[in-house]
């Protein structure tokens, strides 16, 4: 079957192209897992990494924003779709237009070529829990009221995915992701960003700024659990979901002075003193209103299961991503 991967060059998009290729998980329409005859990574620029060297994997650059782009690329041989192309909270939050022709015009443009295909194909859209504002503790019932525009955004596009449902245009479901820790490679202009920046920089071996007070929780979900989790929103029964199809996933919940302290305990002193006070008014208030606790209890009855701990974090991430060594 065909899927296609919109942001599908970016870390997240990468690593779950890697996943799919790797054995066939993926459940087809006949709710049995399905071998992958081609996938279509999209995204807005040259990809960063190398792309999977692989004969299924085509690599398509282009503007989700232009409506002939998006249904050239998702056509009546797409099966599925996961989109997770966006302008970051931080990006959104800076320049409103942008973030709403990308967030939420380009979400619309994938939600409509799914359409014209006929053949309601599984869209898996990219949310957050920057839905929720306000609330330090959130579940599965918990009303959304977003603080900012790439919340405002998100909130929308979960909105459109359940009403394209509905209608029979797509069989949609929604992922809404705490904020990803480690993320490797460089910083992006996510307000969430310092997060993995705090751990990665360090380790290693350059300086970084703490925008954030020590006593700021952080509710943190580290890559392979995401792609696992969109795995699992994928195969998911869509009559299960029901109505709505928003499922949050659960993170750990730890300070920001509960990470340094994982990381002091794991690279030693050295390491931990890279970081610096660097408080930032902006990305305090931004992330003042995302939520601290979630307890979703959709993931876990899909099976869907959070980080042991902060310190499994930082350790797989020195396994996986710095060969297993780092800049003490």
């Amino acid at each position: 079957m065909k899927v296609v991967i919109t942001g599908g060059t970016g870390m997240l998009g990468r690593r779950l192209a890697l996943r799919i290729l790797a054995k066939p998980e993926l459940f087809g329409p006949d709710g049995r897992p399905a071998a992958v005859d081609k996938l279509v990574l999209f995204d807005a620029f040259d990809p960063v990494e190398p792309p999977p060297d692989d004969p299924r994997v085509e690599v398509v650059t282009g503007d989700i924003c232009d409506p002939a782009t998006v249904d050239a690329l998702i056509d009546g041989a797409t099966a599925s779709v996961f989109h997770f192309a966006a302008v970051v909270s931080g990006g959104a939050e800076a320049d409103f237009d942008l973030g709403y022709a990308v967030n939420l015009d380009g979400g619309r443009n994938v939600l409509e070529a799914s359409r014209h295909t006929g053949r309601c194909p599984k869209i898996v859209f990219t949310s957050s829990l920057a839905v929720y504002g306000g609330e330090r503790s959130v579940d599965d019932s918990t009303a959304l009221t977003p603080q900012t525009s790439y919340g405002t955004q998100k909130a929308i596009g979960e909105l459109l995915v359940n009403d394209y449902t509905r209608k029979g245009f797509v069989d949609g479901r929604t992922l809404r992701l705490p904020t990803i820790v480690v993320r490797p490679g460089k910083p992006n202009a996510a307000a969430s960003g310092f997060a993995s920046s705090i751990i990665r920089e360090p380790l290693q071996g350059d300086t970084v700024g703490n925008p954030v007070t020590p006593e700021t929780r952080m509710l943190i979900l580290s890559p392979p659990r995401a792609v696992q989790a969109f795995i699992d929103i994928h195969n998911a029964d869509g009559a299960a979901l029901g109505p709505n199809r928003a499922v949050m996933m659960n993170g750990l919940s730890p300070t920001i002075a509960e990470m340094l302290d994982a990381l002091r305990a794991i690279g030693g002193d050295a390491v931990a003193d890279r970081v610096r006070v660097a408080p930032d008014a902006l990305v305090q208030s931004i992330v003042d209103a995302w939520a601290w606790f979630a307890d979703g209890e959709r993931a876990r009855a899909l099976g869907m299961e959070p980080d042991a701990s902060v310190s499994e974090i930082i350790e797989n991430f020195i396994a996986g991503e710095l060969g297993g060594k780092f800049a003490g």
